[in-house]
């Protein structure tokens, strides 16, 4: 019965050197002096001037379909989810509203009247982008009858420029 109980012992002895063998090992000196990975962020640049001239080329479209009072032509820059903000009037939100709110405004303008819009500025990240142009009316005769700025933030969906939001008043009427 003394060689059962010391073999009983010996083998409790070595389960336990196992289990503090095992707890407290030292790591792979390998693994401890290689430094950390990271990966660096990825910078986009951003070319703001060809999204500029994109943005003034969609400018130059919205404002051949005002000037043929189109009001569908101009819906169509607008996201479904749009809000446009004009002038006096309150939030006219979706691109079915917008549509007939422009309608609306087109019916009321005056025979020969045109408009042309020119983007200033635009910055963003090239996905969402903030343009801030101005407007300029003119009757038959050429003369200018009114002007005004606006902000408009256009999206990128489906790889084109799709307007999200706008903002536009007018200035002073010029008499």
């Amino acid at each position: 019965m003394n060689n059962q109980n010391n073999f009983k012992l010996a083998m409790l002895g070595l389960a336990i050197s196992i289990f503090a063998f095992g707890c407290n090992s030292q790591p792979d000196k390998k693994t401890e002096m290689e430094p950390a990975v990271t990966a660096e962020p990825v910078v986009v640049k951003v070319d703001l001037a060809s999204i500029k001239a994109e943005i003034q080329a969609l400018e130059n479209d919205w404002a051949a379909a005002d000037n043929a009072r189109d009001a569908n032509a101009i819906a169509a820059f607008y996201s479904d989810d749009a809000i446009s903000m004009s002038n006096n009037a309150p939030m006219t939100v979706g691109k079915a509203a917008i549509q007939k709110e422009t309608a609306e405004s087109l019916a009321k303008r005056t025979k020969g009247e045109t408009v042309a819009y020119q983007t200033l500025e635009v910055f963003g990240d090239g996905n969402t982008v903030t343009e801030i142009g101005t407007a300029i009316s003119k009757d038959a005769s050429g003369k200018v009858i009114r002007t005004g700025k606006y902000m408009a933030i256009w999206e990128k969906r489906d790889g084109k420029y799709i307007c999200i939001r706008d903002i536009y008043n007018t200035d002073t009427i010029v008499k």
